[in-house]
């Protein structure tokens, strides 16, 4: 006879953040994907260069956590697509400053307002406590600073 097993999966945390990202994921897939044609990094390379303005792939790598040869896929996918440009840097010629074109400042607008209805959706399900309290613990387990628009919201520098 073998010892009864306690772990429940259903409670490990781990393993309730990826399916909560993934299920989250998917479902805003169908706005960026059906849209636009990207796929997941493209769309967070869009969001980092729309948020940020001009950036590097090692700037955008280290922020959203996507491997370097991942954001290059995703720059050489949106450059084709005439939504962002390159361009090299004089000091470093292995480096390239990356900004959006116009398309790719539409497409990150539209994006952007989609995003921020699917966000609502999906605090709809919780109380504003609740949402404030899971925004707060989830950029805390990741490592991720309070935006700064709360930050002066509050009255803070």
């Amino acid at each position: 006879m073998t010892e009864k097993d306690d772990f429940s999966l259903q409670d490990f945390l781990p393993f309730l953040l990826n399916r909560a990202a993934e299920d989250s994921s998917l479902e805003f897939q169908a706005h960026y994907k059906n849209r636009y044609g990207m796929l997941r990094n493209e769309w967070r390379v869009l969001f980092h260069l729309g948020i940020f303005g001009q950036m590097t792939a090692k700037d955008i790598g280290e922020r959203a956590k996507i491997h370097k040869t991942k954001i290059s896929r995703a720059v050489a996918k949106l450059a084709t697509r005439r939504f962002v440009s390159r361009n090299r840097d004089e000091k470093d010629r292995r480096s390239e400053h990356l900004r959006l074109t116009p398309a790719g400042e539409a497409a990150y607008r539209d994006l952007r307002d989609q995003a921020q209805s699917y966000d609502a959706q999906l605090a709809e399900r919780f109380t504003p406590e609740e949402v404030a309290l899971l925004r707060r613990m989830l950029r805390q387990l990741a490592g991720i600073e309070e935006p700064r628009s709360r930050d002066l919201e509050k009255g803070q520098q």
